[in-house]
């Protein structure tokens, strides 16, 4: 038996209207209707932006103008997404000649915000939208200097998935849209300002810099990131950026960055993005990572001293092919984005590290599923786990579950075993190529999956028990890891002597820590939780992970009251909404929701709006 809560799941406006839109055809191929978007690219579709925004950290605010190219299909509007935003005035016309436009707002709809309805003609190609956000903006988090590392000046950082681009840029916010971009971005003198697009090595005296991504990007992969920070070179095409304090222990930590990009193009093909750095964020951040081209943003939790929690590095690198390069159409097909991204990622991580190390991964990745379909079962969200979802009137964040990464992984990992590596490998590898730059549906994939690998190799698979049907099929690939199964014998006898033999925990990575911790009884007496305490300084580790699963332990166990100041210390530091949503949950199925809430009020500002929201959502209920 393991603690309930281990490896648990994640975590006044009007409902949602009908939109009657017409699918546009890009040069991708066919777009589903995207209901999670104002846009009607039917009509008029966004192409390119010239972005020019001031920083302005005492008002807690973006201002400037968004000048957006158009595709015009003799359109008399052009509709955008908003949230908050202060529309100051929209001017539109041909080439540089623009006028004052027409506009409205509609009234704000729950998720999605307000639509934006500019007034165009039949040759309007430019539209010039001058605004200000909300010092709420729920993309956009502002850091204080007591939340960062360096305690000296302020941090801006913005997180767009799923839906959050459009309360920093009025924008049509759709995955299916894809755009190129220029920023010029303005920022206090003593800061750098960063973006997903070509990016400054070093920080310039005015504060001003300009950016440039040529490749088209779907909006919710603009990302602005703006604070005291460093560069710090990898490899010849891979770098990362950190505040000073960080910025070596972070290039310590990702020193295989570029013999992970050479793995990568190995197996699927050439890095399209020309350079791939990473930036380290302050705590606050809710994921592990973003995706964000050419830049990804990254927690500092996976600074473990040991590199051993950098298969998020491979993650997200992935991502370059499997979602930045071929993109979901609408957030109901995210499993096209994240399922590819976790088998490409143990695909590389093999690469580099072995099928040992991998076969850990797996498993710790199968008993996250289990979980998480044993938590959305519970809440009666069984249709959640399947991998085509419906999202309608609900928030595209409700779809990002480990049924996406997991199962979408194990479908992947089912078809590889069933055609062989070789087969599957150039399957893959031709599928995004054939489909670069361009948006795909699961439908689309079905299509492409069934002409290119499964009537080429006369395979069966039942895709319908994969792709639209809800739980684990029975046919799932098995997980085995010899090293975990080492960790279980040392369970066995570490529990059965009473904490008398002591762990031979001196080669273990932190998977097998995690695993140690997943598989201790939930009626664990007290006496061997502070014994494990003591002898290994759990309490205190530096390991996030192992911190995190310790934690959980603790709670479930009645063995928090001995390291409730830890546990509270670790919730007001951390943001990724990972380590979160466990432990308050824990003190919530523990009896202890009072607990819960008083960490949560006094930690709450120093989270993301995305892990403040979760959290909130949580403890009210």
């Amino acid at each position: 038996m393991v603690f309930a809560g281990c490896d648990a799941g994640k975590g006044g406006e009007a409902a949602p209207p009908e939109v009657t839109k017409t699918p546009f055809s890009p040069e991708a191929g066919a777009n589903e209707i995207d209901h999670h978007s104002f846009a009607n690219p039917k009509e008029a579709v966004t192409r390119h932006l010239e972005l020019d925004l001031t920083v302005d950290f005492q008002n807690r605010t973006l201002g400037g103008s968004a000048r957006w190219e158009i595709e015009n299909n003799n359109a008399r509007q052009i509709i955008f997404d908003t949230r908050e935003l202060l529309i100051e005035k929209v001017t539109t016309g041909v080439g540089a000649d623009e006028q004052e436009a027409e506009f409205t707002l509609s009234p704000p709809v729950r998720f999605m915000g307000q639509a934006l309805n500019v007034q165009i003609d039949s040759a309007t190609s430019v539209v010039t939208i001058y605004y200000r956000t909300d010092p709420t903006a729920a993309a956009l988090d502002w850091l204080e200097p007591q939340l960062t590392s360096g305690k000296k000046l302020p941090f801006l950082y913005t997180q767009g998935q799923a839906i959050l681009t459009r309360t920093w840029i009025p924008c049509q916010d759709s995955p299916g849209i894809r755009i190129t971009y220029s920023a010029t971005v303005k920022v206090p003198p003593a800061l750098m300002a960063v973006m997903s697009a070509t990016n400054p090595q070093e920080r310039n005296t005015q504060g001003v810099y300009t950016f440039e991504m040529e490749q088209p990007i779907p909006p919710y992969l603009l990302a602005l990131a703006a604070g005291d920070l460093n560069f710090q070179p990898i490899g010849e095409r891979t770098g990362v950026y950190a505040e000073p304090e960080l910025i070596n222990a972070a290039a310590s930590e990702f020193a295989d960055m570029e013999q992970m990009l050479i793995a990568a193009e190995a197996l699927y093909g050439a890095y399209l993005w020309d350079r791939y750095d990473v930036i380290v964020l302050p705590p606050s951040f809710p994921f592990g990572g973003m995706e964000n081209p050419r830049l990804t943003f990254a927690t500092p939790t996976i600074i473990a001293g040991d590199r051993s929690l950098t298969a998020l590095i491979a993650h997200e690198l992935a991502h370059s092919w499997s979602g930045n390069l071929v993109t979901n159409a609408t957030w109901n097909d995210f499993w096209l984005n994240e399922g590819f991204t976790v088998y490409f990622e143990r695909r590389i991580m093999e690469a580099l590290y072995g099928k040992d190390y991998v076969g850990m991964l797996a498993e710790l990745g199968y008993q996250d599923l289990i979980s998480e379909v044993e938590d959305l079962n519970a809440a009666e969200q069984s249709a959640d786990t399947r991998l085509m979802l419906d999202l309608r009137d609900r928030d595209p964040d409700d779809g990002m579950t480990d049924i996406a990464y997991e199962k979408g992984a194990f479908f992947l990992q089912l078809l590889e075993q069933e055609a062989g590596r070789e087969a599957f490998d150039a399957f893959l590898k031709a599928y995004f190529e054939n489909h670069r730059f361009e948006t795909m549906t699961t439908d689309r994939f079905i299509d492409y999956l069934q002409t290119n690998l499964l009537e080429p190799n006369s395979l069966d698979i039942d895709i319908d028990a994969w792709i639209f049907e809800s739980g684990i099929p029975e046919n799932i690939p098995q997980v085995n890891s010899a090293r975990f199964r080492a960790v279980e014998d040392q369970t066995s006898a570490f529990l059965e002597s009473g904490g008398i033999g002591a762990l031979r925990t001196e080669a273990w990575s932190t998977h097998e820590w995690l695993h140690f911790l997943r598989h201790l009884p939930v009626g664990i007496d007290k006496a061997l939780m502070l014994m494990l305490d003591k002898r290994y300084n759990l309490s205190e580790s530096g390991n996030s992970e192992i911190l995190a699963a310790w934690f959980e332990c603790s709670i479930y166990s009645g063995y928090s009251p001995n390291n409730l100041a830890q546990i509270e210390a670790f919730l007001n530091r951390v943001g990724r909404r990972k380590f979160l949503s466990p432990l308050y949950r824990a003190f919530i199925e523990t009896d202890q929701i009072e607990t819960a809430r008083a960490i949560f009020e006094g930690a709450r500002e120093n989270y993301h709006s995305v892990s403040r929201n979760s959290i909130a959502q949580m403890l009210e209920r």
